[in-house]
């Protein structure tokens, strides 16, 4: 069965939106890279949802860095939907589909078993 959240935003803006929930922000390469997804597409995908005002970006270097526009209530109404998605998911899931780690494991903390 299909994903219910990219049957209401597409496969590639709903991937986005959990990416985003997950790690907070999301910069072109890297989301494409991690998600598996033609670095174009996320693009166009990410720049539809900033025009559409649900993203809000800032330039870090030569690097623009999207995140989910605070002020915009629509734009939190959709994280919310999108958490509840993100809830939903098992573990495995999250691992399957956020592989990258962005901080250091904490020393001493213990590993999953797989």
């Amino acid at each position: 069965m299909e994903n219910p959240l990219a049957i209401l935003l597409g496969r590639t803006a709903s991937k986005l939106l959990l990416y985003l929930i997950h790690y907070g922000e999301a910069y072109a390469t890297g989301a494409a890279k991690d998600l598996g997804v033609n670095q174009s597409a996320v693009q166009r995908q990410l720049e539809k949802l900033e025009g559409a005002g649900f993203l809000v970006s800032k330039l870090v270097g030569r690097t623009r860095l999207y995140t989910i526009n605070p002020k915009n209530p629509t734009a939190r109404k959709l994280r919310e939907l999108g958490a509840v998605f993100y809830e939903a998911m098992t573990m495995k899931e999250r691992e399957k589909l956020f592989p990258t780690r962005r901080r250091p494991r904490r020393p001493g903390k213990p590993t999953l078993e797989r």
